[in-house]
């Protein structure tokens, strides 16, 4: 009787697809004094960049292999860690370089419809007329609902809530040391003592609510300020926050 031996079965390599969020910094030239504002930011926010994965875009930067290299040699000097770069020549790139990045995308701006200019609104006097002829139906368009996070817990010093899909809701207060990072608005019912990043995907029209402003930094769409930025008047209000082309503008909310 012949006997057959048992193949050992092998474990096939799992490969998983899966999304981190990463901030992108966008050096400008002349390196040096954007190395200057880089440590401003650090020394305003102590451990800002800490264990942060960092992508480099230096599209349209007219800069060789050498000044990349430099580069990239300055912030690993200021623990800023590189995971990758975007929008580089591929004759500037070297081996032992961080990799190439591709296919990074913003979040997608949801576009309200408009009534047309010569449509006419209830109350005129051709919309409460009667008809002449059959009405036509009406047109709707359902918007697409933007996806929300509520936390209903304080968030502690050393936490970090990243959720780059929408809307962050904090119901309690945001500590310092702590940080919220939102793709689309941050609202905090309590006191935001740490970090509050809004717009982090590219959403220009993100906002900052809180009902206590004593923030270490807020951001829109990668414009921040420091507490050191932050107008005296408007630490221990309740304020509102949203970007107005290239400046965050900040308002105390009505009681």
């Amino acid at each position: 009787m012949k006997m057959t031996e048992a193949l050992p079965t092998r474990k096939a390599v799992r490969l998983r697809g899966r999304s981190f969020l990463a901030l992108v910094l966008s050096p400008e030239l002349p390196f040096g004094e954007w190395l200057g504002q880089l440590d401003d930011l650090a020394r305003r926010s102590t451990g800002f960049f800490l264990g942060r994965p960092i992508v480099l875009d230096v599209a349209g930067l007219p800069i060789t292999r050498e000044q990349l290299s430099d580069l990239l040699s300055e912030l690993t000097k200021r623990n800023v860690r590189v995971m990758g770069i975007e929008g580089a020549l591929p004759s500037i790139l070297a081996p032992g370089m961080p990799p190439e990045m591709k296919g990074g995308r913003n979040a997608a701006d949801i576009e309200v419809p408009e009534t047309p200019s010569g449509a006419p609104k209830a109350g005129d006097a051709k919309a409460d007329a009667a008809p002449t002829a059959a009405a036509e139906p009406v047109r709707t368009t359902q918007l697409a609902a933007t996806p929300s996070l509520l936390i209903e817990e304080p968030v502690r010093s050393g936490q970090s809530i990243i959720f780059p899909e929408g809307d962050v809701t904090v119901l309690g207060s945001v500590s310092s040391g702590a940080e919220v990072i939102a793709g689309g608005s941050i609202h905090v019912y309590g006191a935001l003592r740490g970090r509050a990043l809004a717009g982090s995907a590219g959403n220009a029209n993100a906002r900052i609510f809180c009902r206590k402003l004593e923030a270490e930094l807020i951001a829109i769409d990668g414009l921040y300020k420091t507490a050191e930025d932050i107008d005296p008047k408007m630490r221990g209000q309740a304020v509102h926050v949203w970007l107005d082309d290239t400046v965050l503008k900040t308002v105390v909310l009505a009681n």
